[in-house]
């Protein structure tokens, strides 16, 4: 590397997380855990219903295929940098310094706005194991809900082995849980609906509006499996293990979130689904399983929004790691832990943070629309990191994209498709947004203006374009690693 490229390298002597603890297939269940499927089929059915009524099926394959360029991108610009700051490194490198910065403070905004939208059924959901009147009390909610939170926090500051550790536990039985109702659902004696090939149709959508509105709500079930780029400093084979980990977990809860959504509609219908907007899989379960054995579901519900708190975490703390450590915020925020190696002075900073989001938003509105406001202001900050990782890929290696079928397709075509997808999807769905979302979604966004203008005048090495003999040394680097 030249020029003021040596900022952003890796020095082991320096603060640095613990590398080469995970293989394959901890990178595969943390892809499958960050994506949440119990948790996202949970907090997220009613407001797809809401947005596309049966067409949720049909909404989760087209921005699956789109989803699955993003993935591929992700994957190739793993490997030739592997960095705990994923998009944020990659897209500075490819694009501009600005959309790289930009493409870091959407992961951080979209992660801090999860945490609400996930300690919420995290404590519903548990009081509703016990009483269905604990299950909507805000106070108890946001005390079982915080207890939980920092639980998950204390599990992700003991160090990446010890989380690994909790979220093969967590997901394996989440994964049996959930197989165990779709079965039972699909092959339920009483359906209040016929099954129908039109729900995967494009004409289920009621115009374009319709078709983006369950897009950005589908963007949200997928979205989470790019922890596994988050954690590449500390994975065996870093350049490739995390992009291929991606790529099974999200063809897996692809598969799942189409089974689970065919399922709904078939067993619980739109009625039901209306009158319980967050507890759509209770009612599954207990049509599927009446009685207690219908509760298990809540159990994998639980579990799931357990696991994505704590990959979440990983994400934000991770990347808040990498801009501390390129000094594009407070320095100390690059601090880890001497003996477990962990990023402890950003994990501090989220956890105060998101605490005080969680409790602030129950003063905001219902259950409810606290989910609906978050989930679409998440979609929209998806967008924005996705489609500038598409892009990127496909600016970074032009060169290689015709000396191959495959580069073609997989480090071209399909990341620009999916690009283009989700930037298009980010316009179309303004519109039909409400004020409190946008404000959400839009003004956390400009808020990271701030701190980049700040670091940007004091003329932080980031912020210089990349040497032209710096990305003839990447192309040239990239070359061998293929």
């Amino acid at each position: 590397m030249t020029g003021t490229e040596h900022v952003h390298e890796i020095d082991p002597d320096e603060n640095s997380l613990r590398a080469g603890v995970l293989g394959l297939f901890d990178s595969v269940v943390m892809g499958v855990a960050g994506v949440a499927p119990g948790y996202s089929i949970a907090a997220s059915t009613a407001i797809l219903f809401g947005a596309v009524a049966l067409g949720g099926a049909a909404a989760l394959l087209y921005c699956g295929i789109a989803m699955f360029g993003i993935v591929s991108a992700f994957s190739y610009l793993g490997r030739n940098e592997p960095k705990a700051g994923a998009s944020y490194s990659w897209v500075r490198r490819a694009l501009h310094p600005v959309l790289g910065y930009l493409s870091g403070w959407a992961l951080i905004v979209s992660a801090l706005i999860f945490m609400v939208a996930a300690t919420v059924p995290a404590g519903s959901y548990l009081l509703g194991l016990f009483s269905a009147s604990a299950a909507n009390n805000k106070g108890a909610v946001t005390i079982v809900g915080a207890i939980f939170f920092l639980l998950m926090v204390a599990a992700v500051a003991a160090g990446v082995t010890i989380t690994v550790t909790l979220q093969i536990i967590m997901s394996s039985v989440e994964i049996i849980l959930l197989t165990l109702f779709a079965v039972l659902a699909i092959f339920h004696g009483h359906h209040v609906q016929t099954f129908s090939w039109h729900w995967f149709s494009p004409s289920v959508f009621h115009g374009s509006s319709g078709f983006f509105a369950g897009a950005l709500v589908a963007a949200f079930y997928y979205w989470g499996w790019d922890v596994t780029a988050n954690l590449n400093e500390e994975t065996k084979g870093a350049k490739r293990t995390p992009g291929l980990g991606g790529i099974v977990g999200i063809i897996f809860v692809f598969l799942l979130f189409e089974v689970f959504t065919v399922a709904t509609n078939m067993v619980v219908g739109g009625s039901q689904i209306l009158k319980n907007p967050t507890d759509v899989l209770s009612v599954l379960g207990q049509d599927v399983w009446h009685g207690a054995g219908g509760k298990l579901i809540v159990v994998a519900v639980v579990l799931s929004t357990v696991a994505t708190l704590e990959t979440t975490l990983i994400q934000v703390t991770r990347t808040l790691f990498a801009m501390g450590r390129d000094n594009t915020l407070p320095k100390k925020l690059g601090t880890v832990h001497p003996k477990l190696k962990t990023p402890i002075v950003a994990t501090a900073a989220v956890t105060i943070f998101s605490l005080a989001l969680f409790v602030g938003s129950q003063f905001v509105g219902s259950l409810g629309s606290i989910l609906t406001d978050a989930i679409n202001s998440i979609g929209l900050q998806i967008c924005i990191y996705y489609s500038l990782a598409g892009f990127a890929v496909v600016v970074l290696y032009r060169r290689q994209l015709f000396k191959s079928v495959s580069n073609f397709i997989f480090m071209g075509l399909w990341p620009l498709l999916g690009a283009l997808f989700m930037a298009t999807m980010f316009v179309k769905a303004i519109p039909g947004l409400n004020s409190t979302t946008l404000w959400v979604g839009l003004g956390s966004m400009a808020l990271g203006l701030i701190p980049m203008g700040y670091y940007w005048y004091k003329k932080n090495p980031y912020f210089e374009m990349p040497s032209k003999e710096d990305r003839h040394a990447v192309l040239e680097e990239f070359e061998i690693n293929l």
